[in-house]
C-alpha cells in the first residue's frame, strides 16, 4: 500500500506538507500542491477518508435527506440525486442519500453522530420540522424546496408560478378553454403543507381566471391507481374538459391508462400535460407524454453548491427559482370538441 511517506519522497517534500494538503489544515503553495498531486497520481495513492476526518474534524460527506417512505422514487428524483452527487464530487465531497422521514426524529439521531458535514433537504414542507432540527444542532444545510419562512435559509426551488403560467398558456394557445388541474391530496396530513402541491394549486387558481377559465381542481394521491380514479371522477363531473394538468408524475401515468380504459383517445379527446416529470418517465406511456420537464439536474447541482459554499466559508449562493420547461411529446393537441 502506498503511504504518505512514499508520496512525500516522490514529491521531494516532508510528510507534514503532504498531510497539510490532504487534510486542508494549512495552506501550501500552488507549485508544491502540483508536485504532491502529481506524485499521488503516479503512485496511485488513495486518501484515507477516516484519517482525513480525524485530522480535519470534517468528513467531506454531505447527506441528501429524502423522505422515501412518503415519496416514491421516480426518474425525476433520480435526476436530483445524480446531479447533486456529481456536484459534490467536483468539489471533493461525497454525497450519501438518507431516506429519513419528514418528522425530524431520525434526522436528529443521524446528525448527532457527526457522520456528515452538512445536509441537503428535499421534499420540503411549508412548515418542515427538519429545518428546526438542523438549526438547533447547528448543522449546515440547504433546501431544495421552500418553507413558508425563508429568512436566513439557503434554498433553491422550482418556480411553480412560472411553470403553471407557461403550461396554461401553452394549452390555451392550442385552443383549450376547459382545463382542469389534478393536484396532490392536501387532505392527507403527510402532504397538507407539501410545497409542490400547495404552490402548484395556488398558481393554477390564480392563473386560470386570468385566461377567463373556470377553476377546476381535483385532489389526488400520488399513485397510478389514484390517477386512474381521478380521471374517472373528472370526466364524470366535468365531461366537457378538453385538457388536464397533473402535478404528480405517478398519477399522470395512471391518468393516461385510465383514459385508455374509459375509451378516450389521447390527445384527440383530451390532452394530458404533467407539470413535473422527467423525460424517461414520460416515455413509459402510450402515447409518450408531453411534459413540463422538472429542472432536477439544475436544482440538484444548485442545492449542493449552496451547501458546499457554507461549508467552505464562501459567499452564499443567492436563492434561485428555476421553472419547468415544456418538453414535447404526443399527449397534447388542439381540442377536437368545444
Amino acid at each position: 500500500m502506498v503511504t504518505m511517506r512514499d508520496v512525500a519522497d516522490r514529491a521531494g517534500v516532508s510528510i507534514a506538507t503532504v498531510s497539510f494538503l490532504l487534510n486542508d489544515t494549512k495552506p501550501v503553495t500552488a507549485a508544491t500542491r502540483a508536485r504532491v498531486e502529481r506524485a499521488m497520481a503516479e503512485l496511485g495513492y488513495r486518501r484515507n477518508a477516516v484519517a482525513r476526518a480525524l485530522a480535519s474534524r470534517r468528513t467531506h460527506i454531505i447527506a441528501m435527506a429524502y423522505p422515501a417512505l412518503d415519496h416514491k422514487f421516480g426518474f425525476s428524483a433520480a435526476e436530483f440525486f445524480t446531479s447533486a452527487a456529481d456536484a459534490a464530487r467536483k468539489q471533493d465531497y461525497h454525497l450519501v442519500l438518507w431516506p429519513v422521514g419528514n418528522d425530524g426524529g431520525e434526522l436528529t439521531e443521524l446528525v448527532g453522530q457527526g457522520l456528515a458535514d452538512g445536509v441537503v433537504l428535499m421534499e420540503v414542507q411549508l412548515d418542515d420540522p427538519r429545518v428546526t432540527v438542523l438549526q438547533e444542532t447547528g448543522t449546515p444545510f440547504a433546501l431544495i424546496g421552500r418553507t413558508s419562512s425563508l429568512e436566513g435559509l439557503a434554498h433553491v426551488d422550482i418556480d411553480f408560478d412560472r411553470t403553471v403560467e407557461d403550461a396554461v398558456g401553452y394549452l390555451h394557445g392550442l385552443g383549450h378553454r376547459r382545463l382542469a388541474l389534478i393536484s396532490g391530496n392536501l387532505n392527507d396530513p403527510l402532504f397538507s403543507t407539501y410545497g409542490p402541491y400547495v404552490r402548484s394549486e395556488a398558481a393554477f387558481r390564480r392563473v386560470a381566471p386570468e385566461y377567463g377559465l373556470e377553476t377546476v381542481v381535483l385532489e389526488c394521491a400520488g399513485s397510478t391507481l389514484a390517477g386512474q380514479d381521478a380521471m374517472g371522477r373528472l370526466l364524470r363531473d366535468h365531461p366537457d374538459t378538453t385538457a388536464v394538468l397533473i402535478v404528480n408524475e405517478f398519477a399522470a401515468l395512471g391518468a393516461v391508462a385510465g383514459l385508455n380504459r374509459l375509451g378516450y383517445q389521447v390527445p384527440d379527446d383530451i390532452s394530458v400535460l404533467p407539470l413535473l416529470m422527467a423525460p424517461e418517465m414520460a416515455a413509459l406511456t402510450n402515447p409518450a407524454l408531453t411534459i413540463m420537464r422538472t429542472p432536477g439536474p439544475e436544482l440538484g447541482q444548485l442545492g449542493t453548491e449552496a451547501l458546499i459554499r457554507q461549508l467552505e466559508g464562501a459567499d452564499p449562493l443567492p436563492p434561485q427559482l428555476v421553472p419547468a420547461k415544456l418538453y414535447p411529446g404526443a399527449t397534447t393537441a388542439g381540442p377536437r370538441r368545444s
